[in-house]
Parts: C-alpha cells; sequence; structure tokens
C-alpha cells in the first residue's frame, strides 16, 4: 500500500497543479464583472484636492514645470512621419537585437529566437513636454517626457529541444524621461556625430504577453514579477550616467579633422599637344582636392617645352580618404588672356594604398565623361608619384590642445564670434612686364588692408599681421590676397600692374584654427606667396 499510495501521490500532484492553474486562471478572467457603468461628470473646483492629487500625474510637465516647454508641434510631426519611422525603427531593432539575441541563446540552450512580426503600431509616441540645456561644447541635450500607449504587434517565434513556442507582445505601455544628447556637432548632415541615450529616473513598462493564446501578464504575481525585473534590467544598463551610444558617423570624419597627409610628387609630362601658333607650348599643372574649398596649388611653367620635367613636391591635408579624389590638370600658359586647358585626370584616394609610394602614369583627357568621343584624341600623358601617410593616433592633436596652441582672443570679442589674424610672410619669384614693387592687399567682407610696398625686389618679405574681429566664425567666408606691383615714376603708362593673386577659403582655418601654407599665384608665371591664419576665440 505504502507504494502504491506514493505513485498515487505522484500522480496526483503531476496531474492536479497543473489542471489547477489553468482552472484557477480561467475562473480569474471569467468572474470579473463585464458591466460597464457609465462615467460621471463633475467639474473640478479648488477645494477638491482628492481630484487633483489623482489627477496631477495625468498633467504634462510643461504644466506644472516652466523648464519644460510645450511641444504639440513635434507631436503633429510624428503623427505624420510615424508609418514611415515605424519601418525604420523596427529594421534598426533587429540589426541591434540580432547579435545580442545570438550571442546570449547558447547559455540558455535555445536553439533560435526570430522575430515573426514587428511592428509599433499606428499609434506614434506622445510627448507631454521636453527640457533642452544650453552648453558651451559642442553639444545638443534634451529631456523629453514621453508617454506611449501603443497597439504594437511584437511575435517572437523560440525555437529549443526541438519544440517552437510563440509568443506576442500586445498593449504596450511606456512612461519614460530619457535624455538624449547629440555630440559632437559638426557641419555636416546630419550635423551630430553620435546620439546618447540614458534614462533619469526607472521607467513604467507596461505590456500583455500572449502564449497559446492566453495572456499570461493575467496570471497573478507574474506582472509585479515580470515589470519589476524589466525596470531593474533597463535601469542598470541605461539609467544615468549609463549610456546608449549610437554612432551615426566616424567623429574624425565629421568634424573634419586632419587624418593624414597627401604626398603627390609631379615628374613629368609627355607627348603634349602644341597650342602656341608660332611655338610649341608653356605648360603647368594645377592640383587641387575636388570638394575642396582650398586654394589651388600649381607648378612652376615651363616655357616652349612638349615633354616638360618638374619634379616639384606638393602636401595636401586629407580629412576623409575614402571619400576625397586629387584633380590634375595640364594648362598652357599665356602671358594675355585666358590660359588654355591641355588636358585632365583624377587619382580617388580610396586607391591609395597607405604609407606605400605609386608611381603613376595618366592620360590626359578632355574631361572626365566616359561617353566624351572627345576623350578618345590623344593629348599626352602625366607622370606623378603619389604616397598618402596617415596620422598616427600620438600625431594627432584633440580639440583642447589645439586651442592651446593658439592666443585667446582679447577681452571684448563677441560672444559666438571671434578675430581673425591674417599674417602675410612673403613672396617669392614674383616678375612684373613692367616694374616689380610689390605690397599686398587683402580683401575680406568689403574691408581692404595693405602691406608696406617693397622696391625692386621679386622676393620681399613683409611680416606683416592684421586682424578682423567678427560676431561669428567666417565658415562660409572666401579671403581674397591679389600682389600689386606700383611705380613711383611720373607720367608712366602703366604705373599699376597685378602681379598674381589667390582666394583663400576660410572653412579651413575655422575647423583647425592655424593654417600656414604657401600659394601658388594666379595669373602669374612662377609666383608664390606664404599666408599664416589663424582663428581666435575666447
Amino acid at each position: 500500500m505504502g507504494i502504491l499510495s506514493t505513485i498515487l501521490g505522484i500522480f496526483g500532484f503531476g496531474i492536479g497543479t497543473p489542471i489547477g492553474l489553468i482552472i484557477g486562471y480561467f475562473v480569474f478572467i471569467y468572474v470579473l464583472p463585464t458591466d460597464v457603468e457609465d462615467i460621471k461628470v463633475h467639474p473640478l473646483v479648488e477645494d477638491d484636492t482628492e481630484t487633483m492629487q489623482r489627477l496631477l500625474p495625468e498633467i504634462p510637465l510643461w504644466v506644472k514645470n516652466p523648464d519644460f516647454d510645450r511641444v504639440d508641434w513635434l507631436n503633429k510631426f510624428l503623427e505624420c512621419m510615424w508609418p514611415y519611422m515605424d519601418k525604420a525603427i523596427c529594421a534598426t531593432a533587429k540589426s541591434i537585437a540580432k547579435p545580442i539575441i545570438d550571442e546570449q541563446t547558447p547559455q540558455y540552450k535555445i536553439d533560435s529566437v526570430e522575430f515573426e512580426t514587428l511592428t509599433l503600431g499606428t499609434v506614434p509616441p506622445n510627448f507631454q513636454g521636453m527640457k533642452v540645456y544650453v552648453t558651451d561644447d559642442k553639444e545638443l541635450i534634451m529631456e523629453p517626457s514621453i508617454k506611449w500607449a501603443a497597439n504594437p504587434n511584437i511575435t517572437i517565434a523560440v525555437k529549443a529541444y526541438g519544440l517552437k513556442a510563440t509568443v506576442q507582445v500586445v498593449d504596450l505601455q511606456v512612461f519614460a524621461l530619457p535624455r538624449i544628447t547629440l555630440k559632437p556637432l559638426v557641419s555636416v548632415i546630419p550635423c551630430f556625430a553620435n546620439i546618447f541615450v540614458s534614462l533619469m529616473n526607472k521607467p513604467h513598462v507596461d505590456f500583455g504577453l500572449k502564449l497559446l493564446g492566453a495572456d499570461l501578464m493575467a496570471i497573478p504575481g507574474l506582472y509585479m514579477f515580470v515589470q519589476e525585473l524589466i525596470k531593474d534590467q533597463v535601469a542598470n544598463m541605461y539609467l544615468w550616467p549609463q549610456t546608449l551610444e549610437v554612432q551615426i558617423m566616424d567623429p574624425a570624419i565629421a568634424v573634419k579633422r586632419p587624418l593624414g597627409i597627401l604626398d603627390v610628387k609631379v615628374l613629368k609630362a609627355m607627348k603634349l599637344q602644341k597650342k602656341d601658333f608660332l611655338g610649341k607650348s608653356d605648360p603647368y599643372v594645377k592640383l587641387n582636392l575636388m570638394d575642396e574649398k582650398l586654394a589651388v596649388k600649381k607648378t612652376t611653367v615651363k616655357c616652349s617645352n612638349l615633354n616638360p620635367e618638374w619634379d616639384e613636391e606638393f602636401s595636401f591635408v586629407i580629412k576623409n580618404p575614402y571619400a576625397q579624389t586629387l584633380e590634375l590638370k595640364v594648362y598652357d600658359w599665356d602671358q594675355v588672356g585666358t590660359h588654355e586647358e591641355m588636358g585632365m585626370n583624377i587619382v580617388p584616394l580610396k586607391d591609395l594604398t597607405p604609407d606605400e609610394p605609386k608611381v603613376l602614369t595618366l592620360d590626359l583627357k578632355k574631361n572626365m565623361n566616359t561617353d566624351d568621343p572627345q576623350n578618345n584624341k590623344s593629348r599626352g600623358q602625366l607622370v606623378i608619384e603619389v604616397m598618402y601617410k596617415p596620422f598616427k593616433e600620438d600625431e594627432m592633436l584633440d580639440d583642447t590642445e589645439e586651442a592651446d596652441m593658439i592666443e585667446k582672443a582679447p577681452d571684448g570679442t563677441p560672444k559666438g564670434g571671434g578675430l581673425l589674424v591674417v599674417i602675410v610672410h612673403e613672396a617669392e619669384d614674383l616678375e612684373g612686364k613692367y616694374h616689380t614693387n610689390p605690397h599686398v592687399r587683402l580683401l575680406f567682407k568689403g574691408e581692404e588692408r595693405k602691406t608696406k610696398r617693397t622696391r625692386k625686389n621679386r622676393d620681399p618679405r613683409w611680416d606683416e599681421e592684421f586682424q578682423f574681429t567678427l560676431d561669428e566664425p567666417p565658415a562660409n567666408e572666401k579671403l581674397h590676397v591679389e600682389i600689386f606691383s606700383t611705380s613711383s615714376r611720373i607720367g608712366l603708362l602703366h604705373s599699376k600692374e597685378s602681379l598674381g593673386h589667390v582666394t583663400i577659403s576660410l572653412a579651413d582655418v575655422v575647423n583647425n584654427r592655424r593654417i600656414n601654407e604657401r600659394y601658388h599665384l594666379i595669373d602669374s608665371k612662377n609666383g608664390r606667396i606664404q599666408i599664416e591664419l589663424q582663428w581666435r576665440t575666447s
């Protein structure tokens, strides 16, 4: 009897317990009252403190707290954009969740976890208000109050031990106060490089979880257990100061910090076409980085030569080696009129192996349109040697180190602006047709500055400094530099002539705080000028 009673006891416990839970679950669900009373509306009076206390959590933060701004426009924007944002967010969530799930499933003996359906529903989140912080750093900090009663359809299929179970998440409610930081702010769309998200307090999360058609969250005790578990797990990962970081773009490329140096040596050209009617050609080469607002560099002019040799070296600061392209154009120099283009070609930097010199023989073309029949004509060849040298980590300066190298702007400089300093150092190989008594004229935003004049000097040195106080960074401005020669002789027909000019974009000096380069002068045979630029802030 003892053995028989033991077997019956085990059998009764194994069968009776599940049957009891199932009966209890359905009794709990179906004994709930189904009749709904009509809502009675009463006016809210000032003395009704109990009702006020009950309604206080439902009042938007912009009503209770003056630091929070009302953002009805954002809710309207979300309402219109939500069908598209839903698909984008779900696709991003899948890509983020998949590697995390694949990493965790083996330790729980689970074969796979897959999303069968994933949509956040038709109801967008609602912003109850938003607080925005203003700091001196290149960042934007926002704290939106979010209340979201969603109707998602999230179905997850779990496979383990040869069995498959499908779990569906429905009726999601989330109340949260996140801190969203966009940094660093940059001048490239979307204007920030990273998104940092953290929670300022534990979120409220409520949802239904259906398994085999039954809502598991309706089981007494399980609801509170799961909700507290989620709160604690989310808080451990993302409660401030913990953050979730989402990289939008490479910060080094985003802020356009220098990543390396491109060394270019123009060796020679071969079999150039004759352009001059009575002679050969007077070729020179222009070099520049495409899509960069930087001054063009050029070689010297080789007179009456269709197979010129230069052996001249140039350097370019590289900020995005994956997208930048070196452009080379060969021109025929003319004393009068425009210089005629003899041919061109390009070198994408992505085709270069770092720290490896490469000699290239480029066929000169009319343009880079492969369908243009004019490119079938032989225009000669250009031989160059190029090498891209990326900076090492210890060679790159951070923003604070760069700032320490530049003097501070003086007191009284406009807030948000700064001081543009232009130092005209020297020039070389200047050549006037009638005289060479050079001085430099700077033209910036309608304001003109001049250096002193030197007499009969092809390689003058000035070392003169000029300052421009600005209300905002001159990121979209240009500085025009031109060298003039003047004669004091009375009655001279050509008493003033231009020895060459260059236009310098100031975006580079704003980003890097200081540049010091030697520029080849336009409309000058071989003239060059050395200009140093500084952007000083307080």
